[in-house]
């Protein structure tokens, strides 16, 4: 399930970086592109950002705790070092953290230009 998580996580900074994530298009489509840009000033902020790092952080807690118990997956011939895939999630976070910063940095070039 974490490496499932991850990859999911890790495929969100393509669709941020292409601006293909979701979001209200209803309304978003109708306003000026400053306007635009700035909603998405404030929602890398005040969502992607505050979110991504609290996964970062306890993601870390999550991974080095299987590393430190030396976790094992429970099915015969499985995985003998989980802690290297439940790595991936903040990893993944930290990946959404750069592209996020980016996304955000772009649209403050484009608003405020």
């Amino acid at each position: 399930m974490a490496s499932f998580f991850s990859d999911v996580f890790t495929l969100y900074c393509l669709w941020l970086q292409n601006d293909t994530h979701v979001r209200v298009d209803v309304f978003y489509l109708n306003f000026p592109p400053k306007t635009q840009a700035l909603i998405n000033i404030i929602g890398s902020v005040v969502f992607i950002l505050p979110i991504s790092l609290l996964i970062t952080y306890y993601g870390f807690d999550f991974a080095y705790l299987a590393f430190e118990i030396g976790e094992k997956s429970g099915d015969p011939g499985g995985l003998y070092y989980r802690f290297i895939i439940k790595s991936i999630i903040p990893l993944s976070f930290i990946l959404v953290i750069i592209s996020g910063v980016i996304f955000a940095k772009n649209h403050y070039i484009r608003a405020f230009k």
